[in-house]
């Protein structure tokens, strides 16, 4: 009996050990993986207006930007512009990778239906995300017409506890309220490309381990009040954004870059797991924090962690709306083919000093003398 007692307290602690070396957060093996959308959608519920919301998500203490798309070593700074049509906010989040060409991140798709209802979804962009990349928050079940599904992502850390979210609850939310306010004029972002706020400096973009440690600390947050979804609910939006002419803006330098595979080195430091786990986890709580981490070696030998999507990829699940409309446009604008792609450049493209940056006087820049700080 005491024998049969021993073997299975060893085999509830090596089933504990096993569970807490799983709690790793796992990657898209995508660029997107620098920039947590679920992160994005809390502070967009926190923010009051959009002017707010862009500050907040560029801003270097929160560390929720993390992309270097034109690969200079240095943290882009993200845009964000709105365009209203038929009471949907489409909300971009936007790169400019250089002086002609800019890069969208994700949209913010906000919907009021004729009841008030208020329902949010963010898009992650295909090129940074793969396809139908999709964020909401955990809406409360009645009402709703299909029900979303929880993925890998979701399942790979349990929150404490999993909260609903009303439709009324959204639309009560700060910068909802804000938008869809009868004066509202749509915000466009006055910063971009080599113009950029005075509070501003860019910094060392982090790896990737480094970076989803720090917030592993915030996943009872995050996956408590949002999930991945499976459906676009507003099918309209889709072919405004990503039909022939829609809005959607795309950077042939930044395809480019990503198809030659440098967004790997992102992936290359796994041990700073453990130091950014340690950075924020003294921020939170005692009782908003998660389990604690096991640091022993994980597997990162993970082969899905250097896939690039199937840009061509016809046979995946149709997950978006069946409209059932044959002369629809093509979703998606094709890559510029080997024929016609412009030269691909040797070495990444260089920014001008401040300096020699016409108009820039009184504005933040990339080289100003904010510190930059070896992070990795």
């Amino acid at each position: 009996m005491k024998k049969t007692f021993t073997l299975l307290v060893f085999l509830i602690a090596v089933a504990l050990q096993m569970q807490a070396q799983s709690k790793q957060p796992k990657q898209l093996g995508l660029p997107g993986d620098n920039f947590n959308l679920y992160a994005a959608l809390k502070v967009f519920q926190e923010s009051k207006t959009l002017e707010d919301f862009e500050k907040t998500i560029n801003d270097p203490e929160r560390k929720i930007n993390n992309l270097d798309l034109d690969g200079d070593d240095q943290i882009d700074y993200i845009s964000v512009i709105d365009k209203v049509k038929e009471n949907v906010h489409s909300i971009t989040l936007r790169v400019g990778v250089n002086s002609s060409e800019q890069q969208d991140i994700a949209v913010f798709v906000v919907t009021k239906e004729s009841d008030n209802r208020v329902y949010i979804q963010v898009v992650g962009d295909e090129d940074l995300y793969g396809k139908d990349y999709i964020i909401e928050p955990n809406y409360a079940t009645e009402g709703r017409t299909n029900p979303g599904f929880r993925s890998d992502f979701d399942d790979e850390y349990a929150p404490t506890e999993r909260r609903t979210i009303s439709y009324v609850e959204v639309a009560s939310w700060p910068i909802v309220q804000y938008i869809y306010v009868p004066t509202y004029r749509p915000w466009v972002s006055i910063w971009g490309w080599n113009n950029y706020p005075n509070w501003w400096r860019p910094w060392r973009p982090y790896s990737w381990h480094w970076y989803s440690g720090y917030h592993y600390n915030n996943f009872n947050i995050y996956f408590g009040y949002f999930s991945r979804s499976s459906f676009y609910r507003n099918r309209n939006w889709y072919n405004w954004h990503y039909g022939n002419n829609g809005w959607r803006s795309r950077s042939v330098v930044y395809i480019n870059r990503y198809q030659q595979g440098y967004f790997r080195n992102t992936y290359n430091r796994p041990r700073s797991f453990q130091e950014g786990y340690r950075v924020s986890r003294d921020r939170l709580p005692m009782n908003s924090r998660p389990v604690s981490v096991n640091f022993s070696r994980p597997n990162y030998n993970d082969r899905r962690l250097y896939s690039r999507p199937d840009w061509n990829d016809r046979n995946r699940p149709y997950s978006r709306p069946d409209w059932n409309d044959r002369n629809r446009p093509e979703a998606r604008p094709a890559l510029p083919n080997q024929t016609n792609r412009p030269e691909v450049r040797s070495n990444p493209p260089q920014r001008t000093s401040p300096e020699s940056r016409p108009g820039n006087s009184g504005r933040g820049n990339r080289n100003g003398t904010g510190t930059t700080r070896n992070n990795d």
